[in-house]
């Protein structure tokens, strides 16, 4: 006698097989696209793949030959976020692309790529009233998921970066704009280091946390030395100085606004310390109102 739990398992069986064989064949036809000279690597007399090998793509994803070469035959593996971030951006997928990997994988994009459904129109209108002065809305975990105008042009170009790249922790360690306008650099990675560490003892084991650790100790020294120091800070209003690259020096007072009960979402401020400073916003709140600033 058949049972009905044996009648439902073969087409949810079928199913994530022919999800798996679109998975794999959506790698294939991203990696032949890429040339090597895309990724810095040299293109060699003998190549006769159109694009990336696979042991390259496995070796810039930092994962096992083996294993991507299973994701690739549709082999029923298990796939990580962190692993499925990796080749997206080695792949180098667009927004769309990104997406849809994740839906083949049968997995939710952790990152700020995704919409986030606490950003409301209403929020998006406060961050536009506060204009010139710039402001964000950030998570607990430095992800940046709505900014106004003056804020995008606070350290260069934000618009210009993807959004799955749009994280503070990120970009002040390995974003060569944000590094630059900031005044005192060094202090600023050690102190977000540590509050990142404070923040991060409720969130253990989760998947989009995790997947933020890897790729700052992977892609920058200054934070693995400094998240080595176990140090912990708690947030704190503080002053904070730039050196912006269309209007000059700024000194801003750094404020967080909470939008819940809890110590998450929040709305990041920088109000003017001086007059200087002031009228520096202004103008570069007009600049970027008149979309003057190009990247």
């Amino acid at each position: 006698m058949t049972t009905m739990a044996q009648e439902t398992a073969v087409p949810v069986t079928r199913g994530s097989e022919i999800r798996r064989h679109e998975l794999a064949a959506f790698l294939r036809s991203r990696r032949e696209r890429i040339t090597p000279e895309q990724v810095g690597l040299p293109r060699g007399s003998r190549r006769r793949t159109p694009g990336l090998r696979r042991e390259e793509v496995a070796q810039l994803s930092a994962v096992g030959v083996t294993w991507y070469t299973w994701l690739e035959q549709a082999r029923d593996i298990q796939v990580s976020v962190q692993v499925l971030d990796a080749l997206a951006r080695t792949l180098m997928l667009d927004a769309s692309e990104r997406a849809h990997l994740f839906q083949l994988a049968g997995t939710t994009d952790p990152t700020p790529a995704a919409s986030c459904p606490s950003v409301t129109p209403a929020l998006r209108e406060v961050l536009r009233a506060l204009e010139p002065i710039p402001a964000c809305v950030q998570n607990s975990r430095y992800d940046i998921l709505a900014y106004n105008r003056t804020y995008a042009r606070l350290m260069g170009d934000l618009d210009a970066i993807p959004p799955e790249d749009r994280n503070c922790m990120l970009l002040v360690h390995t974003n060569s704009d944000w590094r630059a306008a900031i005044v005192h650099l060094e202090d600023t990675q050690r102190l977000m280091a540590a509050r990142l560490r404070a923040s991060m003892a409720g969130h253990l084991g989760e998947p989009a946390w995790k997947m933020l650790l890897r790729r700052l100790e992977t892609e920058s020294p200054e934070f693995r030395e400094n998240w080595e120091r176990y140090e912990v800070v708690g947030t704190r209003t503080k002053t904070k100085e730039f050196l912006n690259p269309y209007v000059g020096h700024l000194t801003l007072e750094h404020t967080d606004l909470w939008l819940g009960p809890e110590v998450g979402a929040r709305m990041v401020t920088y109000s003017p310390k001086n007059e200087e400073t002031r009228e520096r916003l202004e103008k570069l709140y007009e600049m970027a109102k008149g979309s003057t600033i190009r990247s």
